[in-house]
């Protein structure tokens, strides 16, 4: 059995950022990560991001993975990283069961923090198994990360702010992308992605959704419909489109599966993707010293979640009696940080979202 004083299980960009603060506070901690490198979702990300100069604005993602990246490497005393390691089990006893390089591993935390991230979801249809189809985070990791084009011919489905960005990106790099459909009868990113797409000659329908995919041995085509104010096909509306791919864009689900293990009281969330953990202010579910981080308890931005990671890195050190010696000066910073990340139009579902799973807004 090894002891260690601080678990983290991700190492995206909330799992990083909430081990550089520990650190800054003098907690020692462990992240462990199944992936062969540390990043997350951010290694292939490509596009600048929004925010504040505090976000990394006008940085592109890959770039903000290297720099929580390196901000972790500062402290190789105080930070212990595993990678190509996978949880395979998580105890009420803070006990977490580890398979590395094919050996079982025991690892009691006084604390963890889980940062798991999300997965794409997927939409049925028929023929939705046809080799050709992917998801839009599998073909951020074809283009940008190894350099593969994930074909000729593409149809998006989901006009989100991922689906308008990879398919910017793919028509960037050559790609017939054929026309972006969307299930609603707007748009649902922001509409500079949506006019970058426009500008080279991208189509967006709305109210349009996928009714089958077509082939034998890989796609051939697909089958698209319009949709009524009821989201039901509308006969007689189907269109028949050629395709060698089809990128699918409708969003992520909190990979919440660990925190089912030990019990942790959660609750469906539609606005925060899915399942995810009843939790108090400072980011503790219903569990003694089980904290989350990113989008496992809300699926959003990644700058959302690099501060999350701050501010829970801050917090479970406090709560281990290591208190950072600016701990009330970043406190604030980083609520109101989240503050302003969530204010406006496109944060109301996150806001409604984090009301319904408050479990204790008692400061403590």
């Amino acid at each position: 059995m090894i002891n260690k004083d601080l678990v983290i299980i991700g190492g995206g960009p909330a799992g990083l950022s909430a081990a550089k603060l520990a650190a800054e506070s003098g907690l020692s901690s462990l992240i462990v990560e199944r992936d062969f490198k540390l990043g997350g979702q951010l290694v292939k990300q490509t596009h600048m991001f929004f925010g504040s100069e505090k976000q990394y604005a006008k940085t592109r993602g890959i770039d903000i993975a290297n720099i929580l990246v390196n901000d972790v490497l500062k402290y190789p005393e105080m930070i212990e990283v595993m990678t190509d390691t996978t949880v395979v089990g998580l105890y009420n006893d803070k006990v977490i069961t580890l398979l590395h390089n094919d050996i079982y591993i025991k690892v009691k935390a006084k604390a963890i923090i889980i940062a798991t991230g999300a997965s794409e979801k997927v939409l049925a249809f028929p023929n939705n198994d046809l080799p050709g189809i992917y998801g839009a985070g599998a073909v951020q990791t074809l283009m940008n990360v190894n350099g593969v084009l994930p074909g000729h011919d593409v149809v998006m489905v989901g006009s989100g702010n991922i689906g308008l960005i990879v398919s910017y990106q793919l028509m960037q790099a050559g790609v017939n992308v054929k026309c972006v459909i969307e299930a609603a009868d707007k748009i649902g990113g922001y509409k500079v992605h949506a006019s970058k797409l426009k500008r080279l000659g991208g189509d967006i329908l709305t109210s349009h959704s996928i009714k089958k995919a077509n082939g034998t041995e890989f796609l051939e085509s697909i089958e698209i419909s319009e949709l009524d104010e009821e989201w039901n096909f509308i006969e007689g509306t189907e269109k028949t489109i050629e395709v060698d791919s089809l990128c699918i864009s409708v969003g992520l689900s909190p990979l919440s599966n660990l925190l089912s293990m030990i019990d942790v009281d959660m609750k469906y969330v539609s606005s925060l993707g899915g399942l995810v953990p009843l939790i108090d202010e400072h980011h503790e579910t219903s569990i003694k010293n089980i904290y989350v981080a990113g989008d496992v308890c809300g699926v959003e931005e990644a700058s959302s979640a690099i501060v999350e990671g701050y501010l829970t890195g801050l917090i479970v050190a406090k709560e281990l009696g290591l208190e950072h010696k600016n701990y009330d000066e970043l406190y604030l910073d980083f609520k109101a940080q989240l503050e302003n990340l969530r204010s406006g139009p496109f944060g109301a579902k996150t806001r409604e979202g984090i009301l319904e799973i408050a479990r204790n807004q008692d400061a403590k």
